[in-house]
């Protein structure tokens, strides 16, 4: 992995946020890779239940400053970084008021989920993306973990796709057993075809389930990473039917070499 340059893209992150599948391997991956030679940048939305201070995050200004449409409404982009202590990683967190200020991650204290995760999804995914083109850093490739980063690889196929920057890049994704209750908000989709993007790439955001968001992800993908031992039938069976590459789960005690390779043999 020496010299290969890969993008992780995740809803949570050790030691932002409590230890849970994807915050562990949105920890893990990346640091394998990085002890490996390999250079790496790590993006997650700063919600409002991080500790700056605890965590040293500071604003960047350089990145900061410009404006995101989302749903015809301009939202402010927040850059602000912090270093993974011990580790020489650094962490890009994706911020504004009005969507990441709340002293929670995706639900309210009820567990309901909050009504503007559709546009949370969005503006993360253009965020990230927006960096990525200022630090002017083109990535190999591109790891998305999580449903909230799930939109990302649409973005980049659909409305990102005559961006340079990315025409090598290869992106893979992590399906997790991370389902919810329900669906967004039901007018997702008019929001993402605001953004001009084919009716026939967003259709199962007409129903924007966790099942029809990690399906938009995994059609717009290069690769898949089966994320936990246990997925539902529908998503395996899904996944299964893909002529992509597929690798299957491995826990985060015997990753490090099937991930590897995965990278390296099949993605690359």
């Amino acid at each position: 992995m020496k010299d290969k340059r890969i993008l992780y893209v995740s809803s949570e992150v050790v030691p932002y946020l409590p230890e849970t599948e994807i915050s562990s391997m949105s920890f893990e991956a990346p640091r394998m890779v990085n002890k490996q030679g390999g250079q790496i940048r790590i993006f997650m939305p700063r919600f409002g239940n991080i500790n700056e201070r605890r965590h040293q995050l500071h604003e960047v200004i350089r990145l900061s400053g410009i404006n995101l449409v989302i749903n015809d409404m301009d939202m402010p982009l927040i850059i602000k970084v912090a270093s993974i202590p011990k580790e020489r990683i650094q962490v890009y967190f994706i911020d504004n008021e009005e969507y990441f200020k709340r002293k929670a991650t995706l639900t309210d204290e009820n567990g309901s989920l909050f009504p503007d995760n559709d546009e949370r999804a969005i503006f993360f995914a253009k965020g990230v993306i927006e960096t990525v083109k200022k630090l002017n850093w083109a990535p190999d490739i591109i790891h998305v973990n999580g449903w909230l980063a799930s939109l990302l690889p649409l973005y980049l196929k659909e409305f990102y796709k005559t961006e340079p920057l990315f025409t090598e890049s290869k992106i893979v994704t992590s399906v997790y057993n991370q389902n919810f209750e329900g669906t967004l908000d039901k007018d997702m989709i008019k929001k993402v075809r605001f953004d001009g993007l084919e009716d026939e790439a967003i259709k199962p955001l007409s129903e924007p389930s966790y099942i029809n968001l990690m399906k938009i992800a995994i059609d717009n993908s290069d690769a898949i990473i089966k994320g936990s031992q246990d997925l539902s039938e529908e998503l395996d069976s899904y996944i299964n039917s893909t002529e992509k590459p597929i690798l299957d789960y491995h826990s985060l005690e015997e990753f490090a070499e099937p991930y590897t390779e995965f990278y390296t043999n099949t993605v690359l």
